[in-house]
């Protein structure tokens, strides 16, 4: 088992250190869903929401967000990141599940450090940002399955997601 890297031999919280590491392309990309009632995403679909382009401004903040990580985050590293890439996919409802927009997140950078807390960040706070502007219409929105889907470069190689 691998320790955790952000504690010091004391157990204290500190930074880590990524100096002596490689700079190697990173690619974070997360995803995540929120969950809303039909006549919520057909508003949103429409364009019609009375505080404007859902999705554009998601989308936005979403990438705003991810360059921001390291100010919201105590021990993330400040990185240049060179791409940041905010997808959104509707569903309908269906028997099996509520209607839903699913956000992805790409965020890449080359340096010494991973981008998937970036990833991260920006899944939550475009979805936070579809539920702020939803919100009026639909205060029983759940914002679920926000997770790592993938992670490449760096010593420790890729991870996928099952």
């Amino acid at each position: 088992m691998n320790t955790l890297t952000h504690f010091d031999a004391q157990g204290l919280a500190h930074m880590v250190d990524v100096a002596a590491k490689a700079a190697t392309h990173r690619i974070g990309i997360a995803g995540g869903r929120i969950d809303m009632q039909a006549a919520t995403l057909a508003l949103i679909e429409s364009g019609s929401a009375r505080k404007g382009d859902v999705l554009g401004i998601a989308r936005i903040a979403g990438i705003m967000a991810a360059k921001k990580t390291s100010e919201l985050i105590p021990l993330c590293h400040p990185l240049a990141l060179t791409r940041v890439a905010i997808e959104f996919e509707a569903v309908s409802a269906d028997a099996a599940r509520a209607s839903a927009i699913y956000c992805t997140a790409t965020v890449e950078t080359v340096g010494p450090t991973g981008v998937e807390m970036e990833a991260l960040t920006a899944v939550n706070v475009a979805l936070l940002t579809i539920y702020d502007m939803c919100k009026a219409v639909d205060r029983g929105m759940v914002m679920t399955d926000i997770k790592l889907l993938e992670k490449h470069g760096g010593k420790s190689g890729s991870f996928v997601a099952r």
